[in-house]
């Protein structure tokens, strides 16, 4: 399987949360969202990202799809959920797994699995792991017409890898969406 790095930045290159991507959304963004989660096979997320995603995504009254989004709540409820967290003791949400040792062995294993992409949104703990350890094949950036300032930004001088554009798309709000392809994986 191929990992798949999709972060929401600003312009200056913020991933911290991103509260600022909610004016953005338009049908084009969404049908990004949908294609991009409907030919993964497994979400890869630290504890963090994995709680925020309970709170939408995993609670008791159902999300309702937006329209042409039919079926989106329902595939992220069903996929394989692996959480690399060594505080989190158990899970709750369904068809969900706790990584906590031996991080990139379990991450290299999943790699060799048939299917099509592992998928990881946020996570930026588990995204320096990555990082490091040349583990992510392509980065999905996703950059917002917005000058945040500060917080927590997807690269610093102690991750550098060379990589190789190989789609840009321009949606109708600014946002453009850039993928990258490393050029050094595992």
């Amino acid at each position: 399987m191929k990992l798949v790095v999709t972060e929401y930045i600003s312009l200056d290159g913020v991933m911290e949360d991103p509260r600022w991507i909610g004016p953005y959304f338009d049908a084009d963004f969404l049908k990004f969202k949908f294609d991009e989660l409907f030919h993964g096979d497994v979400l890869l997320m630290g504890r963090k990202t994995y709680e925020a995603f309970i709170s939408v995504w995993a609670s008791d009254t159902p999300v309702e799809d937006a329209p042409g989004q039919e079926g989106f709540a329902d595939r992220i409820h069903h996929l394989p959920k692996y959480v690399v967290s060594t505080t989190l003791e158990a899970t709750t949400w369904h068809n969900s797994h706790i990584i906590s040792e031996n991080v990139v062995e379990e991450i290299l294993k999943l790699k060799q699995q048939p299917g099509r992409d592992i998928l990881v949104a946020g996570s930026a703990v588990l995204l320096e792991t990555l990082m490091q350890h040349n583990l992510v094949d392509e980065y999905r950036l996703l950059v917002y017409p917005v000058i945040v300032g500060t917080g927590k930004r997807l690269f610093d001088a102690q991750n550098t890898t060379s990589l190789t554009l190989v789609e840009s798309k321009t949606f109708s709000t600014g946002v453009v969406a850039l993928t990258y392809r490393s050029t050094l994986q595992n």
